[in-house]
């Protein structure tokens, strides 16, 4: 199966460990090859920070301060955005110019047959047979989301799915994160 041209997978994961803030946008083609890759320097807020912004310091960081920016400084635009962390949803139906999913993968049974939906109890959520052997995997899209955009997304995956495996960018992005912070990209 030849990728379709031009359809692009966008991954965006955050990371958040103790008082830092990090977020990283990986865009592949369909069989994983990388085509763009940005990332925020870590953010810490100060004590002042924590003070005035109260409990809406953790939703600015993670919308005004890296998503929006990852979003703008992406240039490669993907197809689909993919993302790791359901809060991330709602923010990226409203402010991103393709439809975001959350996936996951689940320790189910494999399904009877790739490409294989089985809606879920949790609203616009999903078990997707992407490939042959593996389990399915919980496709989580807005609750407002039409069923043709869940149809298009899962075509994208089980399309992805027969070149890479689907959730293995998000590995490469903590480690190329991992590798920025200590200076090894050279190596």
């Amino acid at each position: 199966m030849n990728p379709q041209k031009g359809l692009a997978l966008g991954y965006l994961r955050l990371i958040e460990e103790r008082n830092l803030f990090q977020g990283a946008a990986l865009v592949t083609d369909l069989r994983g090859i990388p085509l763009d890759f940005r990332y925020t320097e870590p953010i810490s807020p100060t004590r002042l920070e924590r003070i005035l912004y109260g409990d809406a310091l953790r939703v600015y960081i993670r919308e005004e301060v890296i998503l929006e920016n990852l979003l703008k400084a992406v240039e490669v635009k993907p197809s689909l955005w993919i993302c790791n962390d359901r809060e991330l949803l709602k923010f990226l139906k409203e402010h991103a110019a393709c439809p975001p999913i959350f996936l996951e993968s689940t320790s189910y049974p494999p399904l009877d047959a790739v490409g294989e939906v089985v809606s879920q109890p949790e609203p616009g959520a999903y078990l997707v047979q992407a490939d042959p052997i593996s389990a399915p995997l919980k496709l989580v899209v807005p609750v407002d989301t039409g069923e043709d955009a869940v149809k298009s997304a899962v075509s994208m995956l089980i399309e992805a799915a027969a070149s890479m495996e689907i959730l293995e960018p998000f590995t490469r992005i903590k480690r190329a994160l991992e590798a920025v912070a200590t200076g090894e990209m050279a190596e």
